[in-house]
């Protein structure tokens, strides 16, 4: 009994953490822009250091 409901468990947690995952591949152009800019400030950081 045990067993079984650490499993149903298991298997709960996948699938929620696959669905949320799944969502976030769907990026608007707003945020692949925001993505780029925050890429941008990253390398300049980098070229100061």
């Amino acid at each position: 009994m045990k067993k079984s409901m650490l499993a149903l468990l298991f298997a709960i947690g996948a699938a929620g953490t696959s669905t949320l995952a799944a969502c976030d591949t769907n990026d608007g152009p707003v945020e692949e822009a925001g993505e780029e800019v925050d890429e941008a400030a990253d390398e300049v950081e980098d070229e100061v250091d």
